[in-house]
């Protein structure tokens, strides 16, 4: 097996001995070794993105916005490749694989646009021969932490905005899937971004901590679980730094008797299932607003669930791939456990699933509860795997009351024909992200990405305009030029426009 080393200054660097083993979870083997960094490491991609700075800071916004653009257009000539890399160490399928990229390059496309995000406010004669302007600069060397489910749409999130507004980047990606984040870094390279404005540093938590520590880090953001968003937010603000943490989820489909069942059943299936419900902005919970509406949906559901395509990732034409690693898998299978020992109706079980040739694999089977309740642990945690949860209430204010007293406002979306339902829903719903008949709304890369409560720690959401807000600074500059002949009193008043 091969090392996966760590990207610093443009070089290829083998850190300090220390690694972990990557896995194809298709077929349960490892297939690559990936170098784990200590705190010198880190200190190195440190020190090159502080030597790299003074000068890209400096680099015109156009020159900056060419450079993307060469990578955008390496990024769509290797589709393939990347989506390879994707499918072969995170599980999902090629399709979904392709489709993550070019979620992550549409993030690349916005990035393109610095000039125009990056202008200023320009004021004249806000008094007296005096203008105002504010300039949007560069915080200086910000870091992320990105997921094992994006490894090419979550770091495509967060640096080619950071850079284009003038930052140098630390990325310090999952060890569970590193290949493909690595691969795209390197494009990037070859796009023609200069020496250690981006530096990729593959870790666990001493990596992590590194960066949290390290002075000369001036913001963070990740994205991942809660706990671990709670305590990069608590350490990191603690020590200065600007932070955005990304946590779990908990995302609601509302089923009004209303609604088109067969699209909603067809749009749950694809937000249930995709990725093995390894997302963020996965549907976990259909909340069915009366029993007719509830009955119907399971009866649909059951043999598509059944019917579910599963097999290795790299495979075509698949709904389905493995779950990213044995651990995780049982995991899953535990919350499938429990819930049964609580009671809900397990109505499709996916448990125990073999897949021929690939009998190593991290496999589980698409599973379906009914007449869950609020106390059961498979309603209150994230379990992010294929688990779809019923839960039956009898009017939408009891749909919404359920949403708004869990402890997760990540995503939710609503089913249903009726307008007023609808704009009631996005009115009073505390979710950050809201859908009507769409179950996954992320939005877009020119718009902001976040949730609210115990999803996101820190005031900015991710990406679009909060992206530029949380990688620049506000600096406000007032500037006069006073008359030469004339000669002006001191004024000890306090300076107005009146």
């Amino acid at each position: 097996m091969g090392t996966i080393n760590h990207l610093i200054h443009g070089e290829s660097v083998a850190g300090t001995g220390r690694s972990a083993d990557v896995f194809n979870p298709s077929t349960g083997d490892a297939i690559h070794k990936v170098a784990l960094a200590d705190t010198a490491t880190v200190q190195q991609a440190i020190d090159s993105a502080k030597t790299a700075f003074p000068a890209w800071r400096n680099t015109p916004a156009a020159k900056r916005a060419q450079i993307m653009f060469r990578f955008k257009q390496l990024l769509e000539q290797h589709e393939a490749e990347i989506s390879k890399l994707i499918s072969e160490e995170h599980g999902k399928t090629l399709e979904d694989a392709a489709g993550e990229l070019k979620r992550g390059i549409e993030n690349v496309e916005f990035a393109c646009a610095a000039p125009e995000i990056l202008k200023g406010e320009y004021s004249r004669n806000v008094g007296p021969n005096i203008d105002a302007w504010s300039d949007f600069q560069p915080v200086g060397v910000v870091a992320g932490i990105t997921p094992f489910n994006f490894p090419a749409m979550v770091p495509l999130w967060m640096y080619p905005l950071a850079i284009v507004c003038g930052n140098c980047f630390i990325l310090k990606p999952s060890e569970r899937d590193p290949s493909s984040t690595l691969y795209i870094a390197q494009l990037l390279q070859e796009a023609g971004l200069p020496k250690g404005v981006l530096n990729v540093v593959h870790g666990d938590k001493e990596a992590v901590d590194a960066l949290i520590e390290a002075p000369e880090v001036k913001a963070l953001s990740f994205v991942g679980s809660t706990p671990i968003a709670e305590y990069i937010y608590a350490e990191g603000t603690k020590r200065g730094k600007r932070v955005q943490a990304l946590g779990g989820a908990k995302n609601h489909a509302v089923l009004m008797p209303d609604a088109d069942l067969d699209n909603a059943v067809s749009a749950l299936m694809g937000a249930a299932y995709g990725s093995c419900g390894e997302r963020c902005m996965a549907i976990s919970v259909a909340v069915c607003v009366g029993d007719q509406i509830a009955d119907a949906m399971i009866e649909k559901l059951k043999p598509q669930i059944k019917a579910l395509k599963i097999g290795a990732g790299t495979s075509c034409g698949l709904d389905m791939g493995p779950l990213v690693t044995g651990a995780h898998r049982d995991k899953v299978q535990g919350y499938v456990d429990a819930g049964v020992a609580a009671g809900a109706e397990l109505v499709v079980d996916g448990r125990g699933l073999s897949v021929a040739g690939n009998e190593k694999g991290f496999f589980l089977g698409g599973c379906l509860f009914d007449r869950v309740t609020p106390e059961m642990s498979i309603y209150k945690e994230e379990i992010f795997g294929p688990v779809l949860c019923v839960v039956r209430v009898n009017s939408l204010e009891e749909a919404m009351q359920l949403i708004n007293d869990h402890e997760y406002g990540n995503g939710t979306c609503i089913f249903t024909r009726d307008g007023e339902s609808a704009r009631l829903f996005c009115d009073e719903i505390e979710v950050g992200m809201v859908g009507v008949n769409v179950p996954l709304p992320v939005p877009v890369a020119y718009h902001s990405f976040g949730g609210w409560k115990r999803s996101l720690f820190g005031d900015l959401h991710a990406y679009g305009p909060d992206g530029v807000r949380f990688y620049t600074r506000r600096k406000a500059i007032t500037q006069r030029w006073p008359q030469r002949a004339t000669h002006e009193a001191a004024s000890f008043a306090f300076p107005s426009n009146g």
